[in-house]
């Protein structure tokens, strides 16, 4: 599937959204961020966390850099055969990723559906 960077930007933006306020709501210092893969080039995956789950925090300070989560392009365009597929794929990795925001682990995730 083929799909310019600002249409993706847009897509991310739409699902992130739609995604229910008790999920979103508790987003503090985050930002999401779009690349076109990570730095090892694979395609393999769709998105990654990159701070300190809130589990695992004992304060949180000024002046601190946000955390991010980062939503790969070319994985997401690789592995769908349309848009709908796209969006379902968007969705399903930004739960992934602010799960892991919430300290949420990989198997907990594998348990609900979610990995």
């Amino acid at each position: 599937m083929e799909m310019d960077a600002t249409e993706f930007d847009a897509l991310v933006a739409e699902e992130l959204d739609l995604l229910p306020q008790e999920m979103t709501a508790g987003l503090d210092n985050v930002i999401f961020v779009i690349e076109d893969r990570p730095e090892d080039g694979s395609l393999d995956l769709f998105g990654l966390y990159d701070g300190l789950a809130l589990t695992e925090r004992d304060r949180y300070g000024l002046g601190e850099l946000p955390d991010r989560i980062i939503v790969y392009r070319d994985a997401h365009l690789d592995a769908c055969d349309d848009v709908d597929h796209l969006r379902d794929e968007v969705h399903t990795t930004l739960v992934h990723e602010i799960a892991h925001f919430y300290g949420i682990d990989d198997a907990r995730l594998h348990e609900l559906g979610w990995a």
